[in-house]
């Protein structure tokens, strides 16, 4: 993914992308236009309908949650905020990233066709133009920033127009796991087990690992190792001089072998090449 925008319009099923939780540092704009998708953002589910709008500021865990058989049609943007600080600091449009910075996450959900529309019709272009940014071309650089600065401002009348909304009352299932995300993303440091969960939630274990997988396609252990990963990403870059054993127990693994097979397996390179290089691409 290039670092500063990435944008693909009408992308259909998993086209390359990863469903695992992840985070990334880039802010996202998430259209979703068909299918079924149950979206995972932190501890939170939204269950998406045609025409929805997600907006993320990216640090944050999520995913989407499709079933392999299910259609699944979406249009996504990634840009670094720092790539449009230029422009925007020109006009003086700080608000056009407000959402973004304090909300961390929200769904805008429109019934305002037109401007969903013109909205679609943006992303089109700035895919199409997309791949020409890495030649560092600055006809084409210039236009990508004057499509996404329009993208931002439908977004921002949008959310305007009808409040960032979580939507209808969730279901049972949704509630419950809704709990068990939130019970794991506070206790992730610690040691962490079903027994634990059942006896402090009041739920059986045989029904949280049920409705877990159910409603998030994972198992609750993968969830909390994902936790603990992120958090592990975090400190890494955040605390360049923190030494990689006490980042690994702080974050709740219990042995720095564990921590060292688990990172290299899902990152693809050791915990100490993923600091050097994230220190130093800042």
């Amino acid at each position: 993914m290039n670092e500063v925008l990435m944008a693909g319009h009408r992308i259909e099923g998993s086209s390359g992308y990863s469903f695992d939780y992840h985070s990334h540092q880039e802010y996202e704009i998430y259209f979703f236009h068909a299918g079924s998708c149950r979206y995972l953002i932190h501890n939170q589910i939204y269950d998406l309908r045609p025409g929805d709008i997600l907006l993320m500021d990216g640090m944050t865990l999520h995913r989407p949650n499709v079933l392999n058989q299910e259609e699944y049609v979406r249009s996504v943007i990634h840009f670094s905020p720092k790539w449009i600080s230029g422009i925007i600091n020109e006009l003086g449009s700080h608000y056009l990233l407000e959402i973004f910075q304090h909300l961390q996450h929200c769904l805008i959900r429109s019934n305002e066709s037109k401007e969903l529309m013109e909205l679609e019709s943006l992303i089109q272009r700035m895919d199409v133009l997309g791949n020409h940014i890495n030649n560092k071309d600055i006809k084409f650089e210039t236009e990508l920033k004057v499509l996404l600065l329009q993208v931002l401002i439908i977004v921002h009348r949008l959310s305007k127009n009808k409040l960032p909304e979580i939507p209808n009352k969730k279901d049972t299932k949704a509630e419950y796991t809704e709990s068990i995300a939130v019970y794991i993303q506070e206790n992730f440091e610690k040691k962490v087990t079903l027994d634990n969960i059942s006896k402090d939630l009041n739920i059986s274990k045989s029904y949280i690992s049920h409705i877990f997988k159910e409603v998030t396609g994972f198992t609750v252990m993968e969830y909390l190792m994902e936790c603990r990963l992120t958090q592990v990403k975090y400190s890494l870059e955040m605390e360049p001089k923190k030494p990689l054993k006490d980042i690994a127990f702080d974050c709740g693994f219990e042995s720095v072998a564990h921590f060292s097979r688990y990172f290299r397996k899902k990152i693809g390179m050791t915990a100490k090449e993923y600091r050097r290089l994230r220190l130093k691409s800042v």
